[in-house]
């Protein structure tokens, strides 16, 4: 006999975000050649010591923020004609809008502020059909979304 695992939480429609769902702006223009986008924000947080051995308080410190999107060679010569110099760090600052769209129609946006693009590389292999160009990007911040 099988079990059901009921956890409480009530399915809507059945469906999770996929990739399919996510929809990618850079300059406020939707991006389709682009394969992935990876961000993150750390934040420093450390213990407080005061008498006794154990932490009397805790303390907050940066916030560090970095991430990465792959891109189709033919988007990233878009963006390097952008440049005034050709090489993509010489952008100036700009932002990546990453909104999620799923079936459920709960959209939700995260805004990643201020980026320059840190490294710039092609990596050519016999065989291979297209490029995929790993861009790592440095945002200022992140204003990480809500539910609209």
């Amino acid at each position: 006999m099988a079990s059901v695992i009921n956890n409480g939480i009530p399915m809507v429609n059945g469906m999770l975000t996929s990739w399919a769902d996510i929809v990618v702006l850079i300059g406020g223009v939707p991006i389709t050649g682009i394969t992935g986008v990876e961000y993150d924000d750390q934040q420093e947080i450390v213990n407080k010591f005061g008498a006794g051995r154990y932490p009397v308080g805790r303390a907050k410190g940066r916030i560090t923020c970095t991430g990465k999107i792959i891109l189709y060679q033919e988007e990233v010569q878009a963006l390097s004609a952008q440049s005034p110099t050709g090489r993509l760090q010489d952008l100036p600052p700009f932002d990546i809008i990453v909104q999620y769209i799923p079936d459920s129609g709960q959209l939700v946006t995260d805004k990643i502020r201020n980026i320059n693009v840190s490294g710039n590389a092609r990596k050519w292999k016999e065989g291979q059909t297209g490029q995929e160009v790993e861009l790592p990007i440095v945002p200022s911040h992140i204003e990480w979304g809500k539910a609209a």
